[in-house]
């Protein structure tokens, strides 16, 4: 199966992703409109996800409805990705979440794994790896590695802001995993921050620097 990608184009969508891109925007807000826009992208990118027939007795009468053929996790990238965990939960609140802890070192820019949580039985379901910022996809491919070793098949990407060689490179490294992003940026600089993005998602989530 190849890889699509596919980037959003809303008026919400780009509304919100203005608001936090600009650098006045506080902790409080910013959190908030970055679980806003993680919900927005997950209506889209469940759009078509398998279901089955069942049967059910409304007060009126007994009739075939649908439900979800298989059960949804949710893997945030720890820790920026977590930001966008309520967001699609709010959308699917029978999904599991699993945790992968990866972080990129500033001088390699090289992925550096530190936790893995995961639900048992990944190849029975569908799964949505999260984390705002695909930058230069290190982190994002080497948790598909992850979940990959544990037999994981129906995988795709959600993420907020991607630069072209992050796309670039995960496609390469997995070209069976689809990729879902609000925008696609102009380029990483020499630090592998995107341009013209918004800053470190972490600290801006969580108030840290």
């Amino acid at each position: 199966m190849e890889s699509k990608l596919v980037i959003f184009n809303h008026p919400l969508m780009h509304h919100k992703l203005t608001l936090i891109r600009n650098e006045e925007t506080g902790t409080k807000d910013f959190r908030e409109t970055v679980e806003e826009i993680s919900m927005l992208m997950a209506y889209e990118v469940t759009r078509n996800l398998p279901t089955v027939e069942k049967k059910v007795k409304t007060p009126i009468a007994t009739m075939k409805g649908k439900v979800l053929a298989k059960e949804v996790v949710i893997v945030p990238i720890i820790r920026a990705g977590i930001g966008m965990v309520d967001g699609i939960l709010k959308l699917i609140p029978t999904a599991k979440v699993g945790y992968v802890g990866v972080y990129r070192d500033d001088k390699t820019l090289l992925p550096h794994e530190y936790y893995v949580k995961l639900p048992d039985k990944l190849d029975e379901a569908t799964i949505l790896v999260v984390d705002p910022m695909l930058a230069t996809g290190g982190s994002a491919s080497h948790t598909i590695d992850l979940l990959k070793k544990r037999n994981a098949k129906d995988i795709s990407y959600v993420g907020i802001v991607g630069a072209p060689e992050g796309v670039k490179a995960l496609q390469e490294k997995h070209p069976d995993v689809n990729i879902f992003l609000a925008a696609l940026d102009e380029k990483l600089n020499d630090n592998g921050y995107i341009v013209p993005g918004l800053g470190d998602c972490g600290d801006r989530l969580y108030g840290t620097k």
